[in-house]
């Protein structure tokens, strides 16, 4: 308990697992009681009573809801009215030809990656500027500074955060409240070590063998060579939260692993 957080309320988007989970599970060892959230509510649950068993001091609550959905975010708001700590954690994204996305699929990513986390500060962010007090961070990619042309679709709207998190940022002046942005490089959530465990299926390695492998095949360009442990960003988030860290205003804060090679 070094982070001075006990007792806040966080509600961490897309927290059933990934990088959501870890960062609700770093501010539930710094007792934060975590509203979980993720559209399927079994699964949801199951989150719930995992933290609660590990971090049984904090009282973590379903905040099963699609965010994307208007209704539901309102139905959201009405169960959780307040909260000290937004993460907008959850988004989508997958390997697309520019020429496959069609205005549909640009909609549903701005609709999900985008607006539905500012759905969420615009409740949240007035409240917090009241208390004087409050937290909201974005869950970007180095993507957002250094698209690769495989995701245009995601890219954009990652860039996208980071101009909604300075812009937000501008209206805490003279507060307590801050707003900033991690852009994580490649992580290794559940999804990225199935892959990879496809990836070389076949052969007689240990998981740390076919993920060096595999970064010096796809990624040559990270210098940490190995995916990024979701509970290291779950560390970093969990700082950013805390009183020491309110001198980072609208920040992008870069854990990227070495992926970007410019100095700024």
């Amino acid at each position: 308990m070094e982070m001075e957080l006990l007792n806040k309320t966080a509600l961490v988007t897309g927290s059933t697992k990934g990088i959501g989970k870890a960062i609700a599970k770093e501010l539930a060892k710094e007792g934060v009681n975590v509203l979980i959230n993720g559209r399927n509510y079994e699964e949801v649950e199951r989150t719930v009573q995992e933290i609660k068993s590990e971090f049984p001091l904090t009282s973590p609550q379903n905040a099963a809801a699609d965010i994307v959905d208007v209704q539901q975010r309102e139905e959201l708001f009405k169960k959780y009215p307040n909260v000290d700590i937004l993460v907008n954690n959850m988004g989508i994204y997958e390997i697309m030809q520019y020429e496959d996305v069609t205005d549909d699929i640009w909609q549903k990513y701005i609709e999900t990656n985008v607006l539905a986390a500012n759905g969420l500060c615009k409740h949240y962010l007035p409240k917090m500027q009241a208390n004087n007090d409050g937290r909201i961070i974005f869950i970007a990619s180095e993507e957002a500074v250094m698209p690769s042309g495989q995701m245009p679709q995601y890219c954009m709207t990652k860039s996208m955060l980071l101009s909604l998190a300075k812009s937000l940022s501008i209206l805490t002046k003279g507060t307590e409240v801050t707003v900033n942005t991690i852009m994580p490089g490649p992580t290794l959530s559940e999804n990225v070590q199935a892959i990879i465990e496809s990836i070389y299926s076949d052969e007689n390695m240990t998981f740390s063998e076919k993920e060096k492998q595999f970064m010096v095949n796809n990624l040559p360009q990270s210098e940490i060579q190995r995916f990024i442990r979701p509970i290291e960003i779950g560390r970093l988030a969990t700082f950013l939260c805390s009183p020491y860290a309110s001198a980072f205003r609208g920040s992008p804060i870069r854990m990227d692993g070495g992926m970007v090679p410019t100095i700024f």
